[in-house]
């Protein structure tokens, strides 16, 4: 691997993978919408396009060995066409200019969304089976692209997906923003009996798993058309975890709980009138954040820590105390 692009590298996942690329003295050309200043002076080249353009990846991937495909629109709310343009053409794109310019390996961010079904999901592996109905566009759009990610393999095009849940960590621009804005205007509840368990990816560990990936398909090749979870060692209480990080910020707890069954029939009604008055914004519950805020899912991590040796580098407590500091002090650009 000498020469790489990342695609959405100047996202939260991007930047991270392209930084640790770059630290290790690999050449990295970043594909995005926008200039991010900051990278090129980290030593990054950037090619700003959009994915839905073939042409353009067509031309830019030319003289590259290995693509880290991790740009994507997500979200849980929000038009069927954004969201299949950019990650399912987009993906169809990627691939093609990967076979275009005679690229051997394709490493894909993905998510554990593709199996999620509304049910509680312990100990998931990756036999698991794709889910069959979906809730929000992104679940089904990024199954989708899993899919013909997966399928693509071959000898001449190496592919893997990595499906970390929930990042998290210094520079993240959705999970804890969203949680500490919530929180201070008092707008969470505990859906269901508050019991549930979630599997959470520190932002690290999740950078790792990619270049471990690549390094495999480099290598032995015994990752070569899979899936893997990634996550922390172990899974946390959702509202437990979410409290925790309340108390060292001085954010008033989450106490007050409202059943699975009436925030599920929310997100309905609330789906229904924003669908129907054709409001963008984001509903403040529909069914599929429902679902996810009041039932388990994590997964086991065993065939990513056998095939690529994934390890956890950062534990869950070492990764909050390093949110802690990056929001006290003021979030800076990491």
């Amino acid at each position: 691997m000498k020469k790489v692009i990342v695609t959405g590298g100047g996202g939260f996942i991007g930047k991270a993978i392209v930084r640790r690329l770059l630290e290790q003295g690999i050449a990295v050309t970043v594909v995005g919408r926008r200039n991010y200043p900051g990278l090129p002076a980290l030593g990054a080249s950037i090619a700003r396009g959009d994915i839905r353009d073939q042409s353009f990846l067509l031309n830019n991937f030319k003289d590259h060995d290995t693509v880290f495909h991790v740009a994507a629109i997500a979200g849980i709310w929000g038009g069927q066409d954004l969201y299949y343009s950019i990650n399912v053409s987009g993906t169809e794109n990627v691939l093609a200019a990967c076979r275009a310019n005679n690229i051997s390996r394709l490493i894909y961010t993905s998510t554990p969304s593709v199996v999620f079904s509304g049910n509680d999901l312990k100990g998931a592996d990756e036999t698991t089976p794709y889910a069959e109905k979906f809730l929000c566009h992104y679940a089904e759009s990024k199954t989708i692209a899993e899919k013909m990610v997966l399928a693509a393999n071959c000898e001449e095009l190496m592919t893997c997906a990595i499906r970390p849940h929930l990042v998290w960590g210094p520079g993240d621009t959705n999970l804890i923003p969203r949680l500490i804005s919530r929180g201070r205007r008092k707008q969470l509840r505990i859906v269901g009996d508050g019991d549930n368990m979630v599997a959470i990816s520190y932002i690290d560990n999740v950078v790792s798993a990619h270049l471990l990936a690549a390094a495999n398909l480099e290598q032995s090749a015994s990752a070569a058309g899979k899936a893997y979870f990634i996550a922390q060692n172990e899974p946390v209480n959702l509202w437990n975890w979410i409290n925790e990080l309340f108390a060292r910020l001085d954010i008033p707890l989450v106490e007050k709980k409202v059943s699975f069954k009436k925030a599920w029939l929310a997100g309905f009604v609330l789906e229904k009138i924003y669908t129907l008055l054709l409001w963008e914004r984001e509903p403040r519950m529909t069914r599929f954040l429902a679902e996810q805020l009041a039932k388990s899912h994590w997964f086991s991590l065993e065939a990513a820590k056998k095939d690529l040796g994934y390890e956890p580098q950062v534990s869950t407590e070492d990764g909050l105390v390093r949110v802690i500091e990056w929001i006290k002090a003021g979030k800076p650009e990491l």
